[in-house]
Order: C-alpha cells, then sequence, then structure tokens
C-alpha cells in the first residue's frame, strides 16, 4: 500500500481525515470476503499510483468496509470495491467496480 493512501481503522477516524483533508478525497471501500479481495488488491495499486501522481491535490483513504460501517452505509457501499469522490465533503461522483487508472485519471480530472 502507498504511504500516500490513509486507512482509518474506525468511522470516527475516516471523518477527521475527510474533514482534515482541505483537498478532495477519494475513498474507496475494500472487502475482506474471498470473492472482493483480489479486486480489492487491484485498487490498491491503481489508488496508490493516483496518490503519488496527484500528490498535494487529493486525498486518497482506503476504508474496510468491516472496520467503517457506518461510513460504508452513508456512501451507500454494498459492494467491494466501490469508490466516492468527495470534494469539500460533499459526493460528487461514486461508482462500484475495480477501475483502471485511466478510468480514475478521467474522473479525477472532470471533478479537480
Amino acid at each position: 500500500m502507498a504511504k500516500r493512501v490513509h486507512q482509518p481503522r474506525e468511522d470516527a477516524e475516516f471523518d477527521f481525515i475527510v474533514g482534515m483533508s482541505g483537498v478532495p478525497v477519494l475513498a474507496y471501500f475494500t472487502g475482506t470476503w474471498p470473492k472482493a479481495i483480489e479486486r480489492c488488491r487491484e485498487m490498491d495499486l491503481v489508488v496508490g499510483g493516483i496518490a503519488d501522481e496527484y500528490a498535494g491535490r487529493l486525498t486518497a483513504v482506503r476504508t474496510d468496509m468491516t472496520r467503517c460501517p457506518a461510513t460504508t452505509s452513508r456512501y451507500g457501499i454494498t459492494r467491494a470495491p466501490s469508490y466516492v469522490l468527495l470534494k469539500e465533503g460533499r459526493t460528487v461522483a461514486q461508482g462500484t467496480g475495480p477501475l483502471t487508472a485511466a478510468e480514475v485519471r478521467q474522473c479525477l480530472d472532470s471533478q479537480l
């Protein structure tokens, strides 16, 4: 996992990271059940690279659905991997499924 990707251990820590960010937040949600693990590992690599590429302009947050159930529920996340792009605390983009780096960049570039 890239050092630039935050990994909150609970809902309050997620809220703190988002509140203190000052830049848009790319939160992606992961699961630990067998069918989700491989797809989430793919997203780890993609988001890690994006976090490095957009350093200073974006905060990346890897959110474990079981550790942050209130956050997961708040954004209506039901599958892993999923992502939410937050700008000034508001959702500006959301999706489900593994994404390529090009797809993430396209989403970010249209919103940043």
